[in-house]
């Protein structure tokens, strides 16, 4: 009974972990990535993994992973100016 409990606190840290992993300063962007996938990839995001904010250059550039609904996760990536996202579906990955 023990390591059950061990278990279950160890993987709701790993889960609250991994969830303040995937905060934005500024999720305003996070809104318009969603929209553009519902757009164009029919994607109900579910949650977003690998989120990444920096510079290049002196412009801001954003990268994250979105999972949607159905299962499919697509990596998208912007640097400014450009308005859009460049969105590319992940596919099957064998290490």
């Amino acid at each position: 009974m023990h390591s059950i409990r061990t278990v279950a606190a160890a993987a709701a840290m790993i889960f609250a972990t991994s969830g303040a992993m995937a905060q934005s300063a500024d999720p305003a962007w996070l809104d318009t990535l969603s929209d553009q996938l519902a757009l164009e990839k029919d994607c109900a995001v579910e949650y977003y993994v690998n989120i990444s904010e920096g510079d290049l250059a002196g412009r801001k550039t954003f990268e994250a992973r979105a999972q949607c609904r159905d299962g499919r996760q697509f990596d998208a990536s912007r640097t400014e100016p450009a308005a859009e996202f460049t969105i590319e579906e992940c596919g099957v990955q064998v290490c």
